[in-house]
């Protein structure tokens, strides 16, 4: 029996409040997430607040993984309110037991506000191995901000320079940095 491995808590506030932090379809969009995407992968997909939007616009299928079965129970009735045949909500610790998904068949790896994790390079890893070469991952999370109230406490908040560094050690090349305000910053890494 395996043992489950969550991520450090980050104090996930509840589905309305942990909305108003984002514009998910115009983060998609400014991340490169389009129709010229087929196969995505979502680590820990949460409420879905990107996977939904991002299974809108994108040419294949979206593999949303969370450990809680609360979340994946929730993605699954969006996808299915919403008519969206191409999500796939799989319930997996892919902390300890990595995401299941095959070498090299992923376009698009969301890493939004994971980084927190215990081991993020150990992420970034699997991240790389399922994605096919010239494929992005994309990584979001909180500023590095004591102003900035809302979000994980600030000893476990990565720098984007962190950030970038886990990812570069984990074989990616930096594409691009963007300022989300007011809360996030993104950064898009290449395989």
């Amino acid at each position: 029996m395996w043992q489950r491995m969550r991520i450090r808590d980050s104090n996930l506030p509840n589905e309305e409040e942990w909305s108003k932090f984002f514009n998910p379809a115009r983060t998609l969009e400014l991340m490169g997430v389009s129709h010229r995407i087929k196969d995505t992968a979502d680590f820990g997909c949460g409420y879905g607040t990107f996977t939904i939007p991002a299974a809108q616009v994108i040419g294949g299928k979206i593999y949303a993984l969370d450990i809680e079965p609360g979340m994946v129970k929730t993605v699954k009735l969006k996808a299915k309110m919403f008519n969206l045949d191409n999500v796939v909500a799989i319930r997996r610790d892919f902390v300890s037991r990595g995401s299941g998904l095959k070498n090299s068949s992923i376009d698009f790896v969301f890493l939004f506000n994971i980084l927190h994790a215990e081991d993020p390079v150990g992420l970034l890893k699997e991240a790389y191995r399922i994605l096919k070469p010239g494929g992005k991952a994309g990584i979001i999370h909180w500023k590095y901000d004591e102003t900035i109230r809302d979000g994980p406490s600030m000893d476990i908040r990565p720098r984007p320079e962190q950030c970038r560094h886990w990812a570069e050690v984990a074989g990616f090349y930096f594409v691009k940095q963007l300022n989300l305000e007011p809360y996030h910053y993104a950064i898009v890494m290449r395989k």
